[in-house]
């Protein structure tokens, strides 16, 4: 009788194909979203620091309370810190808040003499994440944002519902913090699909691949995660 063949494992999958898998099979689930800016640039930065440690519901008001108690971002940059503070209490952590966000703005008048950022729509995507990222208290999620949401770059940005899926799914290791995953999931996705990448994920994470209790039952990705638990 011939001698069988060993049948030899697959190589896995690179991290691009996975990716692509990922985003083709959440969004067949979800559907395709459309890009639309939601704030210009300033906005976006000032509402994406507010954000920080609280609630999409909690930092949307405060936002919205800023901007009806003051007239400008001069007048927010200028402002008594507690008037501010008044205005943006929703959001809480206000005591490190208002400091970054009237210092932040005071940094982006004086480099740029008004408070309008659409000339890093004309940058390369690094350089532009890296003006960003020299202002006070900018890290990388609030540069992507920024970016990403508001000007329409393929910037990645991760927050705490994409780090938790892509770690289980393995597309970043156990030692890639938020920070780090920015590059690491940038480059696994054509520049188109950035966007619709960031929210399946973040829609996914909320609803789906939980916390404290994924429903690992019914995820679309369970067939590929090597974090299930069913």
């Amino acid at each position: 009788m011939p001698a069988t063949k060993e049948r030899r494992p697959r190589p896995p999958a690179s991290p691009k194909k996975r990716a692509a898998e990922v985003l083709e099979l959440l969004q067949q689930q979800q559907g395709v979203p459309v890009w639309r800016p939601r704030y210009d640039p300033t906005t976006e930065l000032v509402f994406t620091i507010l954000s920080q440690h609280t609630s999409d519901v909690n930092s949307e008001r405060a936002g919205r309370k800023l901007k009806a108690t003051f007239s400008s971002w001069d007048a927010v940059a200028d402002a008594d810190p507690a008037d501010v503070a008044e205005a943006v209490k929703s959001a809480g952590l206000s005591k490190q808040k208002v400091p970054r966000i009237q210092e932040t703005l005071k940094r982006v008048r004086e480099l740029t003499g008004d408070y309008d950022l659409t000339f890093l729509r004309e940058m390369p995507l690094a350089d532009a994440k890296a003006w960003l990222k020299a202002l006070p208290g900018v890290g990388p999620k609030t540069a992507a944002i920024v970016l990403g949401f508001s000007l329409g770059l393929p910037a990645m940005a991760v927050d705490v519902h994409i780090h938790r899926v892509t770690g289980r799914l393995g597309l970043i290791g156990p030692k890639v913090n938020a920070d780090k995953a920015h590059d690491v999931l940038e480059p696994m996705l054509p520049e188109d699909d950035i966007y619709g990448f960031h929210v399946a994920l973040i829609a996914h994470g909320r609803q789906v691949c939980k916390a404290l209790r994924p429903r690992c039952a019914d995820c679309v990705l369970r067939e590929a995660c090597p974090g299930r638990l069913v």
